[in-house]
């Protein structure tokens, strides 16, 4: 079944190319940055993806931003700030937003998750009426549990549907299982009226059907099928050709 692109709470994110003070400054000189004009959104679940350095957290954290979530995670009433290192790209974005207004939202970037984590503490120890924060993550503190248990927890209790989700590298610390258990709430998420937009490395989560994949390189921002992947295409050339990829990779210089 085809999806219904006027189901989308944000259908595309345009660059104002006349506005940029220079392509040839931070973050506009990226080559998908540089590049970028108009970015149509899927309405179900659109992957941003690419190797290191391209742009892809940047470009997720700009869209984040301009939609109104904090530059460090969390719904859209977290407001504080550890270190202030996101860019200005946000500025310089114009979203096209849907006719739907989600009910529900959350920005879950695994870098400062850290930060997210500690920050639900400190506003849960003021004397204020009604539920804490922690208890739409499950109740027990993220600090005590480990690294992939917080994350997992987050997706399963935090997330509540009829939302547009923002998730940069969401399988950080995530076991292959997980990261298979965490595909199968995004699909529940998704039959709820959801929307995400996930930058990740992780061939499993990009892996979703419904969807749409931009692969961000030198030659800017292309759309691409799962199996067109550079991260699909090296792990199956590495399991299909383990012993030859490892002497390759260990082959003495002379």
């Amino acid at each position: 079944m085809r999806s219904d692109p006027s189901t989308a709470y944000l259908r595309s994110v345009q660059l104002l190319r006349d506005e940029v003070p220079g392509f040839d400054r931070y973050p506009f000189n990226l080559p998908p940055i540089r590049e970028l004009d108009k970015l149509p959104l899927h309405p179900k679940v659109t992957y941003i993806v690419g190797e290191n350095g391209m742009g892809k957290s940047t470009l997720l954290e700009a869209i984040a931003i301009a939609w109104g979530f904090n530059a460090e995670g969390g719904s859209l009433n977290f407001s504080f700030s550890t270190y202030a290192s996101h860019s200005e790209l946000h500025r310089y974005l114009r979203l096209a937003r849907g006719a739907y207004k989600p009910r529900d939202g959350f920005f879950f970037r695994a870098e400062s998750y850290y930060n997210l984590a500690s920050n639900i503490e400190e506003l849960d120890r003021e004397p204020l009426s009604g539920p804490k924060i922690i208890d739409s993550f499950g109740g027990k503190s993220l600090h005590e549990q480990s690294h992939g248990e917080s994350f997992f927890t987050a997706f399963m209790n935090r997330l509540r549907g009829n939302g547009l989700y923002v998730m940069d590298e969401p399988e950080a610390a995530l076991s292959p299982f997980r990261q298979l258990s965490m595909l199968s709430r995004l699909h529940d998420l998704v039959r709820n009226r959801s929307q995400f937009i996930i930058s990740t490395h992780s061939p499993i989560l990009m892996a979703y059907p419904d969807s749409v994949i931009f692969q961000l390189g030198a030659d800017g921002l292309e759309k691409v099928t799962l199996e067109e992947t550079e991260h699909f295409s090296l792990t199956r050339e590495f399991l299909n050709n383990r012993q030859r990829m490892l002497r390759e990779l260990f082959r003495d210089e002379d």
